[in-house]
């Protein structure tokens, strides 16, 4: 049993895109699916679905260029179970330069660094991705 659903999920997209995987099939919940589709419009990937087929699962596609390579490359948990990361908006970090994407989780929801910032609104930075 793990006790991090979250960096589950990560690892899990993570060693998928190095296998070059079409496709990876999680357990639902409701923030993975909201971090998924976080990911899905900053276009780190092709879709997202739920699946009911007994019980809930969650379908995300991976996205590749044309040369082949994954979109992805690189996705990191910032916030663990064991360490709490909260920071204020002005101290949210910029991930690659501005090229990936910082994860916050705040009151209104799952935002990304830049829209956090734009709303100034600081919360638990839950992972970047590049």
């Amino acid at each position: 049993m793990y006790t991090d659903p979250i960096s589950d999920m990560l690892t899990r997209i993570r060693n998928a895109s190095l296998a070059h995987k079409a496709e990876v099939v999680l357990p639902y919940s409701k923030f993975k699916y909201n971090l998924a589709s976080l990911l899905l419009k900053e276009g780190f990937l092709a879709g997202v679905k739920e699946e009911a087929a007994g019980q809930k699962q969650l379908q995300v596609q991976l996205k590749y260029s044309e040369s082949g390579d994954s979109v992805i490359s690189g996705i990191k948990r910032v916030s663990k179970p064991g360490q709490r990361i909260y920071l204020a908006a002005d101290k949210l970090p910029r991930t690659n330069s501005g090229y990936g994407v910082t994860v916050v989780s705040t009151s209104r929801g799952l935002l990304t660094d830049k829209e956090a910032r734009k709303a100034r609104i600081g919360g638990e930075v839950v992972c970047q991705v590049w």
